[in-house]
């Protein structure tokens, strides 16, 4: 018999559960699909979201052969082959790579020929951000799409149409609500999950489901009270050094099920973007609890969870870097590229070496005055801020 996730795959663009930040009808992506007339796209997101659905819709829609490859196995040779076979021809394939962030230089390019004379449509699908592992050359020849977690509202159309094909069915709200929100987004845990325990009783009840998968799916708690607010509810009181706070919602983290490698995940941000170089030792101890921790496993592991949470929200706040990074990153996101001055580019023409004269000498370094790092002087920052001064001789 075919599985739940085979027979409720999308198979048109009305089908298709969520992304509705990209497909939505009035979307660009959404436009462009319709009018069969689609750039080189790469697509990244969590697993079970619909990167792969959504590439054989499109292939389909415009009535194209779809080529899967995975960038762990694929080979450079194979690839040939399918480009020769369209080769003066008027039809272009659809080639499908996924796990494309592993795609090595070599492999680029030899796609980089027949993306630039779109005799093939390349699309790539990942779990990772795979911009920084493409080169240049395939990024301006492309779009990069990102997919989100499916919603509780989307699990719920996809579970009430797995439902409503499963005969003699019966599930109870516990139950639907253990697979809502124990999925973790994922629409194919989801069936999985649903599928093999109708094999075992068409009565699904949330004690057989628990027995197949004892514990939610990546970052969730399979409880109305979602990891999103428990783990927002924590950082928030680590941010605002209630320690008392802090420790009861990573004892509901703990006991909702969430895993060890979610909460160290947080408290590793959290030690970077609420504290900084206010104390710089936050993000040494919470990155050698995260190593730790995800290496003893719970129930152990509490204990030292417990110590960074204390920690973290004992010590002074700044962000300063965080704020610093963000503003940046928006400037060039929104045009604001300048170009690096002739002195510090990499023949080194004028470039004065600050070791030449005993630490520190007057150059640019930036073709235009911008300012983005305001230290708030709190803790170590006050430290710092001062070297700085002191080396360029302010004081």
């Amino acid at each position: 018999m075919e599985n739940l996730t085979s027979l409720l795959k999308a198979k048109t663009l009305n089908e298709f559960i969520g992304q509705k930040h990209l497909i939505g009808k009035d979307k660009a992506l959404y436009k462009l699909i319709e009018k069969k007339d689609i750039p080189h796209l790469f697509f990244y997101g969590k697993p079970g979201t619909g990167k792969t659905t959504l590439a054989k819709i499109i292939a389909q829609d415009m009535q194209l052969d779809f080529y899967y490859f995975n960038a762990t196995t694929i080979k450079i040779d194979e690839l040939r082959v399918v480009f020769k076979r369209y080769e003066n021809t008027l039809m272009k394939p659809l080639i499908f790579i996924d796990e494309v962030h592993r795609l090595s230089k070599n492999q680029q390019e030899v796609l980089l020929p027949v993306m630039e004379d779109y005799s093939v449509i390349v699309i790539g699908a990942s779990t990772e951000n795979p911009f920084f592992t493409l080169t240049s050359a395939i990024r301006s020849r492309s779009f990069l799409f990102e997919f989100k977690a499916h919603t509780i509202d989307d699990l719920t159309i996809l579970l009430n149409r797995a439902i409503s094909i499963l005969e003699n069915i019966t599930i109870d709200d516990e139950a639907k609500e253990y697979l809502l929100y124990g999925s973790g987004g994922d629409a194919r845990a989801l069936l999985n999950l649903l599928d093999y325990a109708y094999k075992v009783n068409s009565d699904i009840t949330v004690e057989l489901l628990k027995e197949l998968r004892a514990s939610s799916m990546g970052d969730g708690v399979s409880s109305k009270d979602s990891h999103y607010d428990l783990a927002s509810a924590m950082i928030k009181s680590i941010r605002g050094s209630d320690i008392d706070a802090s420790i009861y919602y990573l004892a509901r983290l703990i006991d909702g099920g969430e895993s060890v490698e979610f909460i160290t995940r947080r408290l590793v941000i959290s030690a970077s973007e609420d504290i900084g170089n206010a104390n710089p030792n936050a993000i040494i101890l919470a990155t050698s609890i995260q190593a730790g921790a995800n290496k003893i496993g719970f129930p152990e592991a509490k204990i030292l969870l417990s110590q960074c949470v204390v920690y973290l929200a004992s010590s002074p706040k700044s962000r300063s870097s965080y704020s610093a990074i963000n503003q940046a990153l928006n400037e060039i996101q929104n045009g604001k590229i300048l170009e690096v001055p002739m002195n510090i580019k990499d023949k080194h023409i004028g470039y004065k070496n600050p070791h030449d004269f005993g630490g520190y000498v007057e150059q640019d370094y930036l073709d235009k005055n911008i300012k983005y790092y305001y230290s708030n002087k709190i803790g170590f920052e006050k430290t710092l801020a001062e070297w700085n001064r002191k080396i360029k001789g302010k004081i």
